[in-house]
């Protein structure tokens, strides 16, 4: 339990020293960040909003009314946290890959989610927007970060089923 709290610790920290710096943010941040911006437009307008997109600032062209995607916004502090967890847990290197891979997604959706149903209850009545966004929505993509390691700790083998499957052979 020590090792994962340590390895998870360190892999966390790591993780966040590289999302800070320039690079990270250049390369990783900015470019995952527009692309749940334009994601997100692509859906509001889909069901029927106009919309001026410019950056990360998505605005509705009939009431003017805008969010911003901007950190702490985009997933990535979950992100980080899933995979500190999937990296730092006793697991093959092949289920921690696939484990990393279906999180990375499902938390995006989720956050697509969210940013598509906040940019509407902005438009509809703002005062749910604001308890909705600061409440409700953060706390749900950190449960959804929590879940999805939990679902990913059910699928990995264990030592003993994985010893009698090569006795069985």
């Amino acid at each position: 339990m020590l090792r994962f709290f340590g390895l998870f610790f360190i892999v966390m920290v790591g993780l966040f020293v590289i999302e800070l710096l320039p690079f990270g943010q250049r390369y990783f941040v900015e470019p995952l960040t527009m692309a749940l911006t334009h994601s997100s437009a692509f859906f509001i307008e889909l069901f029927g909003r106009e919309l001026l997109v410019n950056g990360i600032l998505i605005v509705d062209s009939a009431t003017g009314f805008a969010v911003q995607i901007a950190a702490g916004c985009n997933g990535v502090e979950a992100m980080i946290l899933l995979v500190a967890a999937i990296v730092a847990f006793p697991a093959p290197w092949r289920y921690k890959l696939m484990g990393v891979s279906f999180g990375l997604v499902s938390i995006q959706l989720l956050n697509l989610v969210r940013i598509v149903s906040l940019f509407y209850l902005g438009i509809w009545y703002k005062p749910a927007f604001d308890w909705a966004h600061l409440y409700i929505w953060q706390a749900l993509i950190m449960l959804d970060t929590l879940l999805v390691w939990m679902v990913w700790i059910r699928f990995i083998p264990t030592r003993q089923a994985t010893g009698a499957e090569h006795a069985s052979t």
